[in-house]
């Protein structure tokens, strides 16, 4: 092969000028790819973050050799390489080198479900299928995020407005079932043990819960990680019975599961069952890969953490709280998603205060007399102590959420309790994502959890409610709004 500036047989000066830009447009074109193959493996891209550190995915190494390659030839081609012209032969030779080995690595990526490249990352058979079941090997960060968690005894107001705010206009008779005090009613303030946050391990001072998130109400801090973290926990018991922290999601060795069963451990692998009141204890919890986003996920997935010594009395106490995992390397320092401009927890619950360890001093509190002795087996007592709330608040008494036009918005959802927590929250006004599908509705059964993504466009106050009617009649509603 001639330099591109040397006479070649049979083209005139136009034809050496096209074989010219041919040569350019290879070479630059060719670069780009290969500048784009090491900036999403170096810092990732849209749609792709789950390439960042995959150097070696058996295409894309084919894919930048050959690029490479072509960057070379081309270069060579448009002028001398050390002092020789390139024999005509080279290229075409290392071509077809370069399109077999190709099309083989192509085909065989094709057809093998064992290959762990993206046309099959959603086999479920195979040993390449079962390592992204396990989450592949524990990379530690060294890391340690610590949080500061009091179980408290608090007075909870469902409705502290005082009306509905839904309606703009004072309870009707429906909504009064819930929320009325009077004789053998406890009305809608509730003696209840909820998870806080604190600046130290003194636990003298309450961290301070931002203007924004006071939508949060009974849910306890955000715990946050990023894989390969981990999360330690000081837990200081507040409530009048023992209790404890349980996550999900996480790897925890037995003495930081904070869950009472008959698990064959003694001793120091008890203590984190039931701390006492008044006690302490310190949870350990390690984020491997399978505790972050799976291969359907986005940059961050939801987990829960909740009291599990009697689990049934300690989560309608009001124990409970969320933890978000984000991938590696796609967390800001706090451990929040750099891909998301705000984050949005709500809880979908009926806390049935009958089941409540407190239900005894609470009817001694708030109930108007008379309050007989067989009060607890009345029917329409028992109806009015159904709580059917979001983050607990009834008929839009949650505090507003608030978010600007055009914003990446995660929604994390969750749903508590029990057989008639069949619940169906619905945005009006945007839409969501959800494992890639668009929808404005979502499914949620007790202690169930999904992601949702928004980029809201449609400015306005909205309704945010469970769908089903039930719910809604008792008052499973809140508001979001969108400015700009």
């Amino acid at each position: 092969m001639r330099g591109v500036g040397e006479a070649q047989p049979g083209l005139g000066s136009p034809a050496r000028y096209a074989v010219a830009a041919a040569y350019v447009t290879v070479a630059v074109t060719c670069s780009a790819s290969v500048g784009g193959y090491v900036w999403s493996r170096a810092f990732g891209l849209p749609q792709i973050g789950g390439d960042v550190r995959r150097w070696t995915e058996p295409l894309g190494v084919v894919a930048i050799v050959a690029e490479s390659l072509a960057v070379a030839l081309a270069l060579a081609a448009l002028g001398p390489l050390k002092g020789r012209r390139l024999p005509r032969r080279v290229p075409a030779a290392v071509g077809a080198l370069v399109l077999i080995t190709g099309l083989g690595a192509t085909t065989a990526a094709a057809v093998s479900p064992q290959q762990d490249g993206a046309m099959t990352d959603m086999a479920m058979s195979g040993p390449a299928y079962w390592n992204r079941v396990g989450g592949g090997a524990v990379h530690v960060t060294g890391r340690i995020r610590t949080y500061y968690i009091g179980a408290d005894e608090v007075v909870w107001n469902y409705a502290p407005t005082g009306t509905n705010q839904i309606t703009g206009e004072p309870f009707d008779d429906a909504a009064k079932v819930f929320v009325q005090q009077g004789p053998g009613r406890i009305g809608s303030s509730y003696l209840k043990c909820l998870y806080r946050g604190y600046t130290d391990e003194t636990f003298g001072h309450l961290e301070a819960r931002p203007a924004d998130q006071a939508y949060l109400g009974v849910l306890g801090p955000v715990v946050r990680a990023e894989v390969g973290d981990t999360i330690k926990v000081v837990f200081r018991n507040g409530c009048r019975f023992a209790t404890g922290v349980h996550p999900h999601g996480v790897f925890y060795a037995k003495d930081s599961e904070g869950a009472l069963y008959n698990d064959g451990t003694t001793g120091a692998d008890k203590a984190d069952d039931a701390v006492p009141t008044g006690g302490q204890h310190t949870y350990l919890w390690q984020v491997p890969d399978r505790a972050g986003p799976g291969p359907g996920d986005g940059s961050s997935v939801m987990w829960m953490y909740h009291g599990h010594t009697d689990e049934i009395a300690d989560t309608y106490a009001g124990l409970m709280g969320p933890m978000v995992v984000t991938a590696r390397g796609q967390a800001r320092a706090d451990g929040s998603p750099k891909d998301v401009d705000r984050e949005l927890f709500a809880m979908y619950a009926v806390m049935n205060e009958n089941a409540s360890p407190y239900l005894g001093e609470n009817i001694r509190r708030f109930a108007g007399p008379p309050t007989p002795p067989e009060l607890v087996d009345d029917e329409g007592f028992g109806e009015s102590n159904l709580m059917h709330s979001i983050n607990g608040y009834v008929f839009g008494n949650m505090p507003m959420i608030r978010m600007a036009k055009g914003e990446h918005v995660r929604w994390y959802v969750m749903g508590m309790g029990t057989e008639v927590d069949l619940h169906t929250p619905h945005w009006h006004g945007n839409t969501v994502t959800v494992s890639g599908m668009r929808m404005d509705v979502v499914n949620l059964l007790p202690m169930s959890m999904v992601v949702a993504d928004m980029v809201a466009d449609n400015p306005g106050t909205w309704l945010f409610h469970c769908h089903v009617a039930d719910h809604i009649a008792a008052g499973m509603l809140t508001r979001y709004q969108v400015t700009g």
